[in-house]
C-alpha cells in the first residue's frame, strides 16, 4: 500500500476530517431513522423469520410459509425476537442491520490494514451508503444476509491472522443463521485447512440437527424448502432474482440452456478462484479475491439471487482500492455498480419487476471482472517481502502447514 503523497493510495489512508464522519454519521442516522418510521416487525424479510419462529412457538411448522428458506437452526435463532412486540423490532432491527453492515466494512478495512480512521474508511462507507442501492434495500428489508456481510470479512481476517479454526467457527455459525456463505467451505479446502473446515460444517449440522428435533416437522427443509430452492418455482421470487437461469428465461431464453450456461459460468468462476488463492501476492489481497470470485460464482446459480447479496463481496472489494492490483482499480468494477446507482430512472427497466435485468447485469460484470482479475490481473504482482521465483503453489503449501 502506498502513502505517498503523489498517490491517491497516500490521500486515502490518511486520517478523515471531523466533517467527513459527521456527514457520514448524518447519512447512516437518516437512513435509520427513515426506515424506523417506515417499515414493520423490523423489515419485510425479516418478519419471515420472524413469523416462522412466531409459528413453532404457536406449536406450527416454519415450513409452512414457501418463502422461509433458512436452516431449523435460524428458527431458534429468532426466537428472542419473536417474543418481542413488533412495534420493538420497528425501533430495534434496522439500527441492529445499520451497526452490522458498518462493521462489516470495518473488518474489510482491517483485512487490508487499512486504518480504521482514514479517510477510506469513512469515504468508503458514505459511498456504499449514498451510492449502492441495495445498501439502503437491506437495511428497510432487515434481510439476515447483513450476517453474512459482517461473517465473511471478519473470518477472512481471521484467517490472515493464522486463526483458521476461529474463522471455520465464524463461517459455520453464519450458514447455521442463513446458508449463504456455504460455498466459502472450498476456500477452506483451497487453504487445506481441514480442522477449521470440519468445524465449519459441524456447526450448523449440529445446530440444525438439534433444532429440527424440536419441530413438528423436523424433515420440512429437505422435503418444502430444498425443492422450493432447487426448482425456483415461484412467480413472485422471479421477479427480483439476478441469476441468470432466472433472467434468461424472461428474454426468451429455454430454462435448460440458461440453467446450463449459468452452472458453466459458476464452474468457470470456481477455477479462477482457485487459481487466484495459488497466486502472487499478499496473503489479505489473495483471501479478499478468492472468496468474492467464490461468493460471486455461487450467486449465478444460487436460487434464489438477490442484488443486495452482492454486499457480501463489495466491500471486500473496495477496502482493497489502495494497494496496487486491487480489482478495484480495474474499469469494469465501477462501470458494473452503475446500475445500482440510486435515484437514476433506466428506460424500461425501472418498474420494480424488471429490475432483475440490471441486478444480472451487475452481478454477471463484477462476476467476469473479478475472474479476469484472478487468472491475469496479477502476474508479476508479489507481496511485500516475497522473494522473487516463489511459486504460488508451494508458497500455499507453507500456509498451510
Amino acid at each position: 500500500m502506498t502513502t505517498g503523497k503523489s498517490d491517491i493510495s497516500g490521500w486515502l489512508v490518511r486520517p478523515a476530517g471531523g466533517h467527513l464522519w459527521a456527514g457520514l454519521a448524518a447519512l447512516l442516522g437518516a437512513l435509520t431513522v427513515h426506515t424506523v418510521l417506515v417499515t414493520s416487525g423490523g423489515g419485510m424479510d425479516n418478519a419471515i423469520v420472524v413469523d416462522a419462529a412466531r409459528t413453532w412457538l404457536a406449536g406450527g411448522s416454519p415450513y409452512d410459509d414457501p418463502h422461509f428458506l433458512y436452516f431449523p437452526s435460524a428458527v431458534v435463532a429468532a426466537v428472542p425476537q419473536a417474543l418481542l412486540p413488533r412495534s420493538v423490532l420497528d425501533i430495534l432491527v434496522p439500527p441492529a442491520v445499520t451497526l452490522a453492515l458498518a462493521l462489516g466494512w470495518a473488518c474489510a478495512l482491517r483485512l487490508h490494514r487499512v486504518p480504521l480512521g482514514s479517510r477510506l474508511a469513512a469515504l468508503g462507507l458514505l459511498g456504499l451508503a449514498a451510492g449502492f442501492a441495495p445498501f439502503g434495500q437491506l437495511v428497510r428489508l432487515g434481510n439476515w444476509t447483513v450476517t453474512a456481510v459482517l461473517a465473511l470479512p471478519l473470518c477472512l481476517l481471521l484467517a490472515s491472522r493464522g486463526r483458521w479454526v476461529a474463522a471455520g467457527l465464524v463461517v459455520g455459525v453464519a450458514v447455521a443463521l442463513k446458508p449463504l456463505l456455504a460455498p466459502m467451505a472450498l476456500l477452506f479446502c483451497f487453504a487445506r485447512r481441514w480442522r477449521a473446515l470440519a468445524v465449519l460444517v459441524a456447526v450448523p449440522s449440529a445446530a440444525s440437527a438439534g433444532a429440527a428435533l424440536l419441530l413438528p416437522d423436523p424433515t420440512g427443509f429437505f422435503t418444502r424448502t430444498l425443492p422450493f430452492l432447487l426448482h425456483g418455482d415461484d412467480a413472485f421470487v422471479r421477479l427480483y432474482e439476478a441469476s441468470p437461469a432466472a433472467v434468461l428465461p424472461r428474454l426468451g431464453v429455454p430454462g435448460a440452456p440458461a440453467a446450463l450456461l449459468g452452472l458453466l459460468a459458476a464452474a468457470a468462476g470456481v477455477v479462477c478462484a482457485y487459481r487466484r488463492w495459488h497466486g502472487p501476492g499478499p496473503v489479505p489481497q489473495r483471501l479478499a479475491e478468492t472468496a468474492a470470485g467464490l461468493m460471486l460464482a455461487a450467486f449465478l446459480v444460487s436460487r434464489p439471487s438477490y442484488n443486495h447479496y452482492l454486499l457480501v463481496v463489495l466491500p471486500l472489494l473496495l477496502a482493497g482500492l489502495p494497494h496496487a492490483g486491487a480489482v478495484a482499480r480495474r474499469p469494469w468494477f465501477w462501470l458494473a455498480l452503475v446500475p445500482q446507482l440510486p435515484g437514476v430512472a433506466w428506460p424500461w427497466l425501472e418498474p420494480a419487476r424488471r429490475r432483475a435485468f440490471r441486478d444480472a447485469f451487475t452481478l454477471c460484470a463484477l462476476a467476469v471482472t473479478v475472474a479476469h482479475h484472478c487468472v491475469r490481473g496479477t502476474r508479476g504482482t508479489r507481496g511485500a517481502g516475497e522473494p522473487e521465483g516463489t511459486p504460488g503453489r508451494a508458497r500455499a503449501a507453507v500456509e498451510s502447514a
